[in-house]
C-alpha cells in the first residue's frame, strides 16, 4: 500500500463478522479490516478478488518475482496485462530495436569490409530517422516505468534503486536527444548511447543479482589486482635498472625496443603477465646473457602461474557464496508467494471455532490452479496431486509442499514402441530397434569421416581441374543411403513418435533428410557419379561448393556419437546447461562491450588512417620497409573504431589477448599516449574479471553434475532434475514460519494481523 498517499477507493478486503471463538486474523487495506471467520458474509465479487490475488502471487511465485505491488482488483489486472507474454515480448523488441540502432546510425556499420583500405563510405541515415526510432523506445520505457511505478507505489518506488536510475537514465536520454536535434544530428559526443544497455540491464532480475554478487566480490578481487600491481610495479623498477641505456648503441636493444621509459617498461611487462609478448620480450637482454631470462621467467612465474590463478580461486570461492545468497532469495521470493496465496484463500474456507492450525480448500486451490499461467506439465502434476488426495482442505506445509513440483523439471516420458503381431516384425524390431544398431550406426559415419579425410588429403594440392570428383561422389551416395535405411529402420522399430522423442534421432533424421535433398539436387543438375567426373564450371553453385556442403554436414553428423560416450555426454550437458546459466553473464558482457564500444567510437574514430594518407609510417630507419609486428606489417587494418561492429570486434581481439600489445601501441600513437589506459581497463574488465567468473561458473556447474553422476539413485520413468534457477538447490535452506509472516506482515499493500 502506498501509505503517504493515502487509501485506495476499493479495499482489499472488507469487513466480516467474526463468530465467538475463532482465530482472528485480520486483513487491513487502506484503513479497512475483516476479520476471517465467517466466509458466509463475502460476497461474489469479494471471493473473485481474494481468487486472482492468489493466482498472481503464485504466478509470482513461478516466475520468483516480488509481491510487494498493489493487490486490488485493478492494479492486479494491470499487474497481470504488464507480465504477460506480449507486453515482455513487446519491451525485449524494444530493448533490442534500441541496442540495435548502434549499427545503422552515423557511423553505420553497413558496409561489406571494416577495412579502411577498402571500405566505401558507408550509408549515412537521414537526421530523424533513428531519432524517431529511439523517441519510439523511449515512450515504451516511459510506460514500463510508470506502470511499474504505479504498481508498487511511490513509497516503494522511491526505496527502489534501480527504478530511480531508471527514470534518470531516461530524462538524461531524452535530454541528450533533444540536444542531438537542435544540432542537427552531427554532434559527435551522445551520451545516450553509451547508456542504452542498462535498459537491458534493468530488465532483467537475474542479471541484476549477477551484478549485485559481482560487486560484492570486487572487495576481495581488487586485493588480488593492487597486489599484481605492486608486482608489476616493483619488477618495472627492476628491468629499468636492469636494462638501462648504455655507451654501446648495439647492447641497447632491450632498452630501446621494450624499457626506454616508465609507460614503456609498464606496457612490456603488463604484456608479458598475458605471454602475448613472450619470448619477444626477453630475446635481445637473453641474447645478450643467458642469465637475464631468470628475470623475465621470475617475472611470469610470480605473475601469471601464481597471482593470476590466485584470483581465480577467489573469484570462484566468493561469487559462488554470493551466488548462493541470490539464489538462495529467489527461492525465498517463490516460497513466499506461495505462502500469500495460501494465506488470501484461508478466508474462503471456513474455520471451525476451536481450530489451532489455518486450511485453504481444495476446490478454492482447483479454481485458482484454473487462472494461472504456468508449465502445463506442473499444473497437470499439481492438480493430480490433489485429485488424489483423499482431504478436503490443506495446511500451509501440504499447500506449500504440493507447490515444490515448481522446483523440478521432467525429463518428457518417451512414447512406447509399437507391439506387433508377427514374429518375423517382432525380431526386426528387437534387432534394430538395440543399442548394438545404434553403435553400429556410429561406427559407418566414423568410416565417413575417415573416407573424406582420405579425399581432402589427396586432393590438397590439387587445382579444380585436376580433381576427380568420382569416389567423393560415390561414396557419399552410399553412406547418405545407409544414413537413410538406417532412419527408417529405426522408425520402423521403435515407432515415429518414440523415434522423434528423441533429441538425437530427430537431429539424425533432419540431417538424412538435408543429406537426400542435396544428393538428389546434385544427380538432378550433374548426373550420376562416373569416373572423371568433373563438372565444377556448370551452374551458379559448383559441384564442388555441393559436394563440400554435403561433406560439411556429414562432419556436424558425427556428432550424434556423444550420447554414447558417458563421459563425453557429462561435458556436452555442462556446457548446454552452462549456456542456460551464462544468460545473466553473457547478457553482463553485452552491457559491457556495448559501452566500451561506444566509447571507443568516441575516442578513436577516424584515428587509424591508411598509410598513403599519413606523412609519418612506422618504418625502419634503413629502407623504408614496415617494422616487424606493427599494426601496418600486420595488416590489422580492419580492426579499428569507425564503427560499431568494427569496434566489437577489436575488443573482441583485445579480450583474447593474443597481440594486444599491436593494439596498445599503434592506438597510442594514433591517438594519444593515454589510450593505454582504455585497453588496459578492458582488459582488466573483460579477460581478468569476466573470463575469471566464467571458469569460475564452468567449475561449479561440472562439479555440480559430476557429484550427481556419482550419487545419481535408479531412474524412475520420469527423471526430476533441478531448474537451473535451483542449481545449488541441494545446499539451501527453506525458510521458517515465523521468517515468511514477518516478511507478509511488511508487506506494504497488505496488512495481515494474526
Amino acid at each position: 500500500m502506498e501509505r503517504a498517499a493515502g487509501a485506495e477507493t476499493e479495499p482489499l478486503l472488507p469487513p466480516r463478522s467474526r463468530p465467538a471463538g475463532a482465530a482472528r486474523r485480520l486483513w487491513w487495506r487502506g484503513g479497512s479490516a475483516r476479520s476471517a471467520g465467517a466466509p458466509e458474509d463475502a460476497t461474489g465479487a469479494d471471493n473473485d478478488l481474494y481468487i486472482n490475488q492468489a493466482v498472481v502471487f503464485i504466478e509470482d511465485a513461478i516466475q520468483y518475482r516480488s509481491i510487494n505491488h498493489r493487490v486490488d482488483s485493478k492494479s492486479l489486472w494491470l499487474y497481470r496485462w504488464y507480465y504477460s507474454r506480449i507486453c515482455q515480448w513487446i519491451l525485449g523488441l524494444t530493448i533490442t530495436i534500441i541496442l540495435a540502432l548502434a549499427f545503422i546510425e552515423t557511423p553505420s556499420s553497413l558496409t561489406v569490409t571494416s577495412d579502411i583500405r577498402y571500405r566505401l563510405p558507408p550509408w549515412d541515415p537521414p537526421c530523424g530517422l533513428t531519432e524517431s526510432i529511439e523517441l519510439l523506445c523511449f515512450l515504451v520505457f516511459m510506460i514500463d516505468v510508470s506502470v511499474k511505478s504505479y504498481l508498487i507505489g511511490w513509497e516503494e518506488f522511491r526505496k527502489t534503486k534501480w527504478l530511480m536510475a531508471y527514470m534518470l537514465t531516461l530524462i538524461v536520454s531524452l535530454a541528450d536527444w533533444i540536444v542531438s536535434l537542435s544540432f542537427f544530428c552531427r554532434e559527435n559526443v551522445r551520451i545516450r548511447r553509451i547508456l542504452r544497455p542498462f535498459f537491458l540491464l534493468q530488465n532483467s532480475s537475474m542479471m541484476k543479482k549477477t551484478l549485485k554478487s559481482i560487486n560484492s566480490t570486487l572487495p576481495e578481487m581488487a586485493s588480488v589486482v593492487l597486489l599484481l600491481g605492486v608486482h608489476l610495479s616493483l619488477f618495472t623498477m627492476f628491468a629499468m635498472l636492469l636494462f638501462a641505456r648504455t655507451k654501446d648503441g648495439q647492447q641497447d636493444k632491450e632498452w630501446v625496443g621494450y624499457f626506454r621509459n616508465l609507460p614503456d617498461s609498464l606496457t612490456s611487462l603488463l604484456v608479458l603477465l598475458t605471454t602475448a609478448n613472450n619470448p619477444d620480450v626477453m630475446i635481445p637482454a637473453y641474447s645478450k646473457n643467458r642469465a637475464y631470462s631468470i628475470f623475465f621467467i621470475l617475472f611470469t612465474v610470480l605473475g601469471n602461474l601464481f597471482l593470476m590463478n590466485l584470483l581465480t580461486a577467489i573469484i570462484y570461492n566468493q561469487f559462488r557464496g554470493y551466488l548462493l545468497k541470490s539464489v538462495q532469495s529467489s527461492l525465498f521470493r517463490r516460497r513466499l508467494g506461495i505462502r500469500a496465496a495460501f494465506e488470501v484463500l484461508c478466508p474462503l474456507k471456513e474455520t471451525p471455532a476451536n481450530a489451532q492450525e489455518l486450511y485453504v480448500s481444495v476446490g478454492d486451490l482447483l479454481q485458482v490452479l484454473q487462472k494461472v499461467e504456468m508449465d502445463s506439465r506442473c499444473k497437470q502434476a499439481i492438480m493430480r496431486s490433489l485429485k488424489t488426495c483423499s482431504c478436503d482442505r490443506l495446511s500451509a506445509a501440504q499447500f506449500q509442499k504440493l507447490f515444490e513440483e515448481l522446483d523440478k523439471d521432467a525429463v518428457k516420458q518417451h512414447p512406447p514402441s509399437p507391439e506387433y503381431q508377427s514374429h518375423f516384425m517382432r525380431k526386426m524390431q528387437f534387432a534394430f530397434g538395440h543399442p548394438y544398431f545404434g553403435y553400429l550406426g556410429n561406427v559407418v559415419a566414423l568410416a565417413n569421416i575417415v573416407s573424406i579425410c582420405v579425399v581432402l588429403v589427396m586432393d590438397a594440392d590439387k587445382q579444380p581441374s585436376e580433381r576427380d570428383d568420382f569416389f567423393l561422389g560415390a561414396i557419399n551416395c552410399f553412406f547418405i543411403l545407409y544414413y537413410l535405411l538406417e532412419m527408417l529402420l529405426k522408425i520402423l522399430a521403435m515407432g515415429l513418435k518414440r523415434y522423434l522423442s528423441y533429441p538425437s534421432n530427430r537431429f539424425d533424421g533432419l540431417l538424412t533428410g538435408i543429406l537426400l535433398i542435396l544428393e538428389i539436387a546434385t544427380f538432378a543438375v550433374y548426373g550420376f557419379p562416373h569416373p572423371g567426373w568433373r563438372p565444377e564450371l556448370m551452374g551458379l553453385l559448383s559441384l564442388w561448393d555441393m559436394v563440400r556442403l554435403v561433406n560439411m554436414l556429414i562432419v556436424f553428423r558425427f556428432l550424434r556419437i556423444i550420447p554414447n560416450m558417458k563421459f563425453m555426454a557429462l561435458v556436452v550437458t555442462t556446457l548446454l546447461d552452462l549456456v542456460k546459466n551464462l544468460r545473466a553473464f553473457a547478457g553482463i558482457l553485452v552491457v559491457v562491450f556495448y559501452a566500451f564500444a561506444i566509447t571507443g567510437i568516441m575516442l578513436f574514430k577516424g584515428a587509424v588512417v591508411p598509410m598513403g594518407n599519413i606523412s609519418i609510417v612506422n618504418t625502419t630507419s634503413g629502407n623504408g620497409s614496415l617494422q616487424c609486428g606493427t599494426y601496418e606489417q600486420l595488416e590489422y587494418w580492419p580492426n579499428n573504431f569507425d564503427d560499431f561492429a568494427a569496434a566489437v570486434v577489436t575488443l573482441w581481439d583485445v579480450m583474447v589477448v593474443n597481440n594486444w600489445q599491436v593494439f596498445l601501441e599503434a592506438f597510442s600513437r594514433y591517438s594519444s599516449p593515454w589510450a593505454k589506459t582504455y585497453f588496459v581497463a578492458w582488459w582488466l574488465i573483460s579477460s581478468v574479471i569476466w573470463v575469471n567468473l566464467f571458469v569460475a561458473l564452468l567449475l561449479e556447474n561440472f562439479i555440480h553434475k559430476w557429484d550427481r553422476r556419482c550419487h545419481r539413485e535408479p531412474l524412475s520413468d520420469i527423471e526430476y532434475q533441478r531448474t537451473v534457477e535451483l542449481m545449488f538447490r541441494d545446499v539451501l535452506e527453506e525458510p521458517t514460519e515465523e521468517e515468511l509472516m514477518e516478511r507478509l506482515h511488511q508487506h506494504p499493500h497488505l496488512h495481515l494481523c494474526r
